[in-house]
């Protein structure tokens, strides 16, 4: 039997969140077309009959601008401490571009083996070649070369194409050993941050480009009220006055269509009633507030 974790990394939007849900075959990463999504390290576990893959989920790797970007990169690089597997995931229909070159120049630092994953393929494949020639400059040597220390594999996690090869690779570089977790857990994500994401996730496609990296969301409450009901009070967080207009939208409906689908969501992961109270606060200064960003559980 195999064990071991792998650690998804890879610059904003190349789809790190969906391949983990197809993977594991449930939502457990927030999804969306907007970059920067995920802001969290989760975990999601894969059991099968060879053994058990933790998959941690990394944010996006960018350049670092204010405590929150700085959170982000230190839950990357705790990420990559103790990992048996890194799998590097890239976007074969965008070129090579600064972030990527900082994700080769972070990785050429891990001792365990990397696979790169040419992500997107079923939208075309025009920058592959361009991934294997950064990496071999930063090797001096060909990939065919050193498949046992990076692996490059063509991919579509949206289309799941290529998904059943990738698993057998990562779990041919696994350890042997017993499961790090129960077979029942599908993550240890904790809740807050599951609540957090999921409302943060369906704002955003409501919003699309407008606002996406100013948006936080602080579940301030979680309360069960009986067996059957969550009651979350949550903080819509927006840096100006005109932010919280448009999150809010005409008439209140951007908040209601958002809250509406983000309630469905949460009750069908925690097969329970949820009531959710949201309310928009502009908080200018929020990404720099380390107190706020630990209650929102970016900073240990």
């Amino acid at each position: 039997m195999k064990s071991g974790i792998v650690a998804i990394i890879g610059r904003a939007n190349v789809g790190k969140s969906t391949l983990l849900n197809n993977l594991v075959g449930e939502k457990v990463a927030i999804v969306s077309p907007i970059p920067q999504t995920t802001r969290n390290q989760i975990r999601a576990i894969l059991n099968e009959k060879r053994g058990q893959i933790v998959f941690l989920d990394t944010p996006g790797m960018h350049v670092s601008k204010h405590a929150l970007d700085r959170a982000m990169i230190s839950a990357i690089n705790d990420s990559l401490s103790g990992v048996d597997v890194v799998l590097h995931l890239v976007d074969a229909t965008e070129r090579v571009g600064e972030e990527e070159q900082m994700v080769i120049e972070r990785l050429m630092r891990v001792r365990a083996p990397i696979i790169l994953g040419l992500n997107k393929i079923d939208r075309g494949t025009g920058h592959i070649q361009d991934y294997l020639d950064a990496w071999q400059r930063k090797i001096g040597a060909d990939l065919s070369s050193v498949t046992g220390r990076i692996m490059p594999i063509p991919l579509s996690a949206l289309a799941g194409t290529n998904l059943d090869r990738l698993l057998d690779e990562l779990f041919s570089r696994l350890p042997e050993g017993e499961a790090l977790y129960p077979p029942d857990i599908l993550t240890d994500f904790p809740r807050q941050l599951t609540i957090q994401d999921v409302i943060r996730e369906k704002l955003l496609c409501y919003l699309r480009e407008e606002i996406p990296f100013s948006l936080g969301v602080y579940a301030e409450e979680i309360a069960d009220r009986s067996e059957k009901l969550t009651y979350v009070r949550a903080l819509i967080l927006v840096e100006r006055d005109s932010q919280r207009k448009i999150v809010i939208g005409k008439k209140g409906e951007v908040m209601k269509k958002a809250g509406e689908a983000a309630r469905k969501d949460l009750e069908n992961i925690y097969e329970k009633k949820f009531y959710l109270d949201l309310w928009v606060k502009v908080e200018q200064h929020w990404k720099e507030d380390t107190e706020l960003l630990r209650r929102m559980g970016y900073i240990n």
